[in-house]
């Protein structure tokens, strides 16, 4: 393209960004105004100002995130309309408010996705102007007139569009974190993208398809369409891991948005870290379905029935509680229906009336009343003489006493769903008769045990990814102690009463005592005032919702979602029930044990038919070369699987190099080293120079970790939350989950296989994570999908880069 047209769309730009400045200076300034203190004033106005400065808080985010690449696209129509697409909208500051840049997600701005040569929806020519910061370098059209095309000697495109674009973004280098796609996004990416909010969509794609992207992309354009919807439920994005989550973090934000919650399923219930790893088995069992049986008979088995009567110290007396009486009081307390802790004050009053009541037999009994079945002969068994005053006194006495709280707390305690699991998990006979109630065998029950090193307390480092599904299922069952809540907000409702009077005190203190002069006072008791900012909270709808287990979300993205197990779907699902969500994956790489074999089956419980399916079948990301290895791996796993269709050739042949077992670390430093160097030469020495996974048996991750970081300084030496700004990371297959590389080394293919069930479908997450060139060391035969790739002779010498 000329440097004259090149100059013509460099004008237009910069007129675009001085736009963008005036918009984030007036934006500034009125923050700056909404967060000027200001004494007196209606009291809502500081609630009004909050909520102000939020808007332009979020306003001056949306402008930051839109300063690179700020205008990305031009359509040329047949009519003479010319549209600029880019990252936000912006218009002329005239009546009509023409549009000098539509952002990328308004309706007018779809032909530049889907406009080609077949179907040019009016377009005559599409425009791709890149940018580096605020300069335009470079701009490559597609002439979509077929018939102008072929005078121009021009080739219209009918299947990608910006397919130079495209590639470009293709081949560039990986940096350890994903970028937006919001410039190549493909026809049916966008349809996707688009899709109507209700319901539930889910997409299945293979490896390199997009799902990610679309998902974000997805995300980004429901809170622009539906904004004022969403911005108060928030959007929740829920990932493999965290370095997944890390690795995603800024494409939202790069979009302009930030109602929107990142978490994984481990901890996706508040005050929890699931730091804690645990066998596959293990982890499968909590996944299933039946551990909701299980936990409700623990449950149950914490509302207990004494064998015989329990003796309680009273007063100068001892009270017998016999089981009869407690069996009525738990009957009475279940048959309410409600959770255990919200059951328990019906326990409770139960206990407590029948205790007063045999009390006050004992203390008010009239020994000259009447016996006329002449059966009592000692003093005291006669007619109560007691009156109810004195009786609600024995009954508030008898509540607060220590004797009679022991008592009630051991047969039916107030519990959190860290003290059910904990206490379950490291109690044996506990777990003996919960497990046994839910039909599970001794093996399984062995499995689920587990030693507390906390001595009984519910500490955050006891917990793993499999336990938050049965902490959220637990807190279902048990309710909040309302008791203890409503106790909580009466002591923060005091401290707002107490904090307004403060406030009234200050406005009237150098007021004369002047009957004649209205005051605050007047107006305005310190109770009405703390009322009035009752619902003031400064965090943000994403920090709200993070905190809050009962929150429901406006939508709900899950990536990575064959993955979930039966337990994680319904806590899930509790998160949104408005059942409006996408759900990503490919069950073709589900990995997991409890994960799902097929959609229908994980859905079907929750949904039934009502799921709508959309599939991706184009491999942006893995090349022709890489995915023909990988397609004998997905025919062993399902010959029905179908793989998608790869855009691009790299030339670069996936190769195998075997290697003797008390070789590897060299040999593979030695391979890792020469990679390194190749990805430097090609792509330079910048942060963009591009990024390697070694991918590696879970058994061989720490001590090749050690190894290859002692010869290779650049490696990632990798535990639970693996790092990918170095150019080298050293990860297990799992953690590679929903990542990519320019160049990945798979380490062991066989141990891999060996490590799971599923161990095919984890073999083929790992030789689809690569953008450029594969290779796999092995000590001991390939598998036979693999037999085939091209042997390579060892480095003789190590060559550090």
């Amino acid at each position: 393209m000329s440097n004259e047209e090149v100059g013509r769309e460099q004008e237009y730009v910069s007129m675009l960004y001085e736009r963008l400045d005036d918009f984030r200076d007036q934006a500034s300034s009125r923050l700056a105004e909404a967060l000027r203190e200001r004494p007196g004033g209606r009291p809502q106005a500081h609630t009004e100002r909050q909520a102000t400065a939020a808007m332009y808080t979020r306003q001056l985010a949306r402008f930051d995130a839109a300063e690179d690449g700020l205008c990305f696209g031009r359509l040329d129509f047949h009519d003479g309309e010319t549209r600029y697409v880019g990252r936000l909208g912006i218009f002329e500051e005239s009546d009509d408010y023409a549009p000098l840049l539509i952002d990328w997600r308004a309706p007018a701005a779809r032909p530049f996705y889907l406009a080609t040569a077949a179907s040019p929806e009016g377009v005559r020519r599409r425009r791709h102007i890149r940018t580096s910061r605020r300069q335009v370098f470079q701009v490559d059209d597609e002439v979509l007139d077929l018939d102008a095309s072929a005078a121009d000697g021009h080739s219209g495109h009918e299947t990608l569009t910006g397919e130079a674009r495209l590639l470009a973004a293709l081949s560039a280098g990986r940096t350890g974190r994903m970028g937006d796609i919001v410039e190549t996004i493909q026809a049916e990416q966008d349809r996707i993208i688009r899709g109507e909010h209700s319901g539930v969509l889910v997409v299945q794609g293979g490896p390199g398809t997009g799902k990610t992207a679309v998902a974000l992309h997805r995300a980004a354009y429901l809170l622009y369409t539906y904004r004022e919807q969403l911005t108060k439920r928030g959007v929740l994005v829920i990932g493999p891991n965290t370095t997944f989550l890390r690795y995603i973090s800024h494409v939202l934000p790069a979009l302009g948005e930030t109602s929107v919650v990142l978490s994984t399923v481990g901890d996706l219930f508040p005050g929890v870290r699931a730091e804690r790893t645990e066998p596959r088995e293990a982890a499968h069992i909590k996944g299933s379905a039946r551990m909701v049986a299980l936990i409700e008979a623990a449950v149950r088995d914490r509302q207990q029935v004494p064998d015989e009567a329990l003796e309680i110290p009273f007063e100068d007396d001892v009270l017998l509680l016999d089981p009869a009486t407690c069996e009525a009081a738990r009957d009475r307390a279940r048959a309410t229906r409600r959770p255990h802790n919200q059951a328990r004050p019906v326990f409770v009053r139960e206990v407590i009336e029948a205790l007063a009541q045999q009390y006050a037999d004992r203390l008010g009994a009239d020994p000259y009343a009447e016996d006329p079945l002449g059966e009592n002969d000692a003093p005291g068994a006669g007619t109560n003489l007691l009156g109810d005053e004195i009786i609600d006194d024995i009954r508030r006495e008898l509540r607060q006493d220590d004797g009679v709280l022991v008592a009630l707390d051991d047969l039916w305690p107030v519990l959190t769903p860290q003290w059910l699991l904990s206490d379950l998990f490291a109690d044996e006979d506990l777990l003996a008769s919960a497990a046994g109630a839910a039909g599970f065998t001794d093996g399984e029950r062995l499995l689920l045990h587990r030693a507390d090193p906390h001595g009984g307390r519910a500490a955050d480092g006891m917990w793993t990814a499999a336990d938050a599904p049965l902490l959220d299922e637990a807190a279902e069952l048990l309710g909040e102690d309302e008791t203890e809540a409503l106790a909580a907000a009466e002591r923060r409702r005091r401290q707002r009463i107490a904090y307004a009077q403060g406030v009234v005190d200050i406005l009237t203190r150098d007021m004369d005592d002047d009957p004649d002069i209205l005051m605050v006072s007047d107006l305005l008791d310190a109770e009405r005032l703390a009322e009035r900012h009752e619902d003031d909270d400064d965090r943000s709808t994403a920090q709200r919702a993070a905190a809050d287990r009962t929150w429901a979300y406006g939508h709900v993205i899950v990536d990575e979602a064959q993955e979930l197990s039966d337990m994680a779907w319904r806590m899930v699902m509790r998160r949104c029930p408005s059942r409006s969500m996408t759900l990503v994956g490919d069950v073709a790489q589900t990995g997991d044990l409890a994960g799902a074999s097929s959609w229908r089956r994980v859905l079907g419980p929750h949904l039934g038919d009502r799921w709508r399916l959309e599939r991706l079948t184009v491999n942006y990301r893995t090349p022709v070369e890489i995915m023909s290895v990988a397609a004998g791996v997905l025919g062993a796993i399902d010959p029905e699987l179908e793989l998608p269709r790869s855009v691009r050739e790299t030339g670069a042949s996936p190769w195998s190099l075997a290697v003797e077992p008390d070789a590897l670390a060299v040999e593979l430093a030695a391979v890792a080293a020469r990679e390194v160097a190749d990805l430097r030469a090609a792509l330079g020495d910048g942060p963009d120079g591009g990024r390697m996974a070694v991918l590696v048996p879970a058994d061989l991750l720490d001590d090749l970790s050690r190894d290859l970081e002692a010869v290779l300084p650049v490696a990632t030496t990798v535990g639970e939350d693996p790092d990918l700004e170095s150019p080298v990371a050293v990860l297990t297959v799992r953690q590679s989950k929903g990542l990519e590389f320019d160049t990945v080394l798979v380490v062991d293919p066989d141990r891999i296989i060996a490590e799971s069930p599923r161990g095919l479908n984890d073999l083929y997450v790992a030789l689809t994570r690569a953008t450029r060139s594969l290779g796999v060391l092995h000590t001991n035969a390939l598998p036979p999908a693999l037999r085939h790739l091209e042997p390579r002779p060892a480095i003789p010498e190590l060559a550090l880069p």
